[in-house]
């Protein structure tokens, strides 16, 4: 839930899991146009159902201009609460509408197949 007091949005993370809340916050933030957010807990050793390890894919034209290094501050200070507060590893990918396009083409990447064993 977003709401606005005074010209100021925040976001309402009440009963939201951490995925939920660190899309809502990168939504919320940089408006992307590409936005993945992937809890790979699952591949560490942590309880079943963690939400510790986190990877986050993102395409934002606020990122124009920008190095690599700026870019992952600006997302690290986005999810400051949730870094403070068991997330245990975030890697972070970000990209400019042109670098996305040159990398990958005009079509986004598919998340890789869960259910599969190859």
């Amino acid at each position: 839930l977003i709401s606005s007091i005074l010209g100021l949005h925040f976001i309402l993370l009440i009963d939201m899991s951490i995925e939920a809340a660190i899309v809502a916050k990168l939504d919320e933030r940089f408006a992307p146009k590409h936005l993945e957010v992937l809890n790979e807990s699952s591949g560490h050793n942590v309880p079943k159902d963690s939400e510790t390890h986190f990877k986050v894919v993102m395409v934002a034209a606020e990122f124009e201009g920008e190095r690599l290094i700026t870019r992952h501050r600006m997302v690290h200070d986005a999810l400051k609460l949730e870094l403070r507060s068991g997330v245990h590893a975030l890697s972070v990918h970000t990209y400019t509408s042109g670098e996305w396009q040159d990398r990958f083409g005009n079509v986004p990447m598919s998340p890789p197949c869960v259910g599969s064993s190859k």
